[in-house]
């Protein structure tokens, strides 16, 4: 079984365009080499052909390794304009350790960044936590490509901050900036206030409502702030966004933490199903082939 990269390897690696290049190229070439062969970046610079049609365009290639008829997309066809957009409020550095669900969140954007400029598509980077700290243009040219890889770069060398997140407000300033029909990818944790769910949906519905398409990881680390796997111990918890603490033991609260987070993630992903908007359980200990699977499923529907 293919073992998920370290995160704490990553960070102190700190070469994120290298490290995405590597991953993503290994990636296809596992597509290449399994069951789903087929399934692959073809996929995006592809369509099914359609009976009836001229046959002077069928990718014959993609025939031997698929056995299905295909032909290649014009250009106007393939262009996709894509927004990446990363939680960086407190939260997202968690675990301390290794700072993985932030670690996670640029390493998974780099990969999109390189799949994106591999198929020639354009791409854009945007960061907030309480308000837009960094957004950039959407090109598709190697030097725009480049700086968004420094950009991720500086991301991962910054020091943990103390920033609650205001996502729907952001999400609102980035649907009014948008002036393209493109697809949005989120990475967040979604832990903001739970009580703020009403005006994160409203913010989401707003993309959708402007014809964008939505992709949204939702970033945690899975162990231990879903299943609250902690040893039998004494604990103090940290808020990291409030810098509220508490001292238990785990068994105290566990169940009643299990039952409300699960609570909380079942809204999330009904209320994404009712606005159409692709809700992804992106897990921190299980690797970025995960990441770039959805976005290929993704890409493929978006016609």
């Amino acid at each position: 079984m293919k073992q998920p990269l370290n995160l704490g390897q990553v960070r102190s690696f700190g070469n994120v365009e290298f490290l995405a290049r590597q991953l993503v190229e290994g990636f296809i070439t596992g597509l290449h080499k399994s069951p789903f062969h087929g399934f692959s970046v073809e996929f995006a610079e592809h369509r099914l052909y359609n009976t009836g049609e001229t046959t002077r365009h069928i990718d014959w290639k993609v025939f031997g390794k698929t056995e299905k008829l295909f032909v290649k997309r014009y250009e106007e066809e393939t262009n996709l304009r894509c927004h990446l957009l990363i939680d960086t409020s407190s939260s997202m550095y968690y675990p301390e350790a290794n700072y993985g669900k932030m670690t996670f969140s640029v390493m998974a954007s780099a990969c999109l960044a390189y799949m994106l400029q591999r198929q020639k598509d354009a791409v854009s980077l945007t960061t907030f936590a309480d308000q837009i700290d960094l957004q950039t243009q959407v090109k598709s040219t190697p030097s725009h490509v480049h700086k968004l890889f420094t950009q991720l770069d500086l991301l991962m060398q910054q020091p943990k901050p103390l920033r609650k997140t205001s996502a729907a407000d952001v999400i609102h300033q980035v649907a009014e900036k948008i002036n393209k029909r493109s697809l949005v990818v989120i990475f967040s944790d979604m832990f903001d206030n739970s009580e703020k769910a009403d005006a994160l949906f409203s913010a989401l519905q707003h993309l959708r409502h402007n014809l964008h398409e939505v992709l949204l990881f939702h970033v945690t680390d899975k162990r231990t702030e879903e299943d609250f796997a902690f040893d039998e111990r004494p604990y103090e918890f940290i808020d990291l966004e409030t810098g509220e603490k508490v001292k238990l033991q785990p068994g105290q609260v566990r169940e009643t933490y299990q039952q409300a987070v699960k609570t909380y993630f079942q809204e999330l992903k009904m209320r994404c199903g009712q606005y159409k908007i692709d809700f992804i359980e992106a897990d921190i200990a299980q690797g970025f082939d995960q990441i770039l699977q959805a976005y290929l499923v993704k890409r493929t529907k978006m016609r």
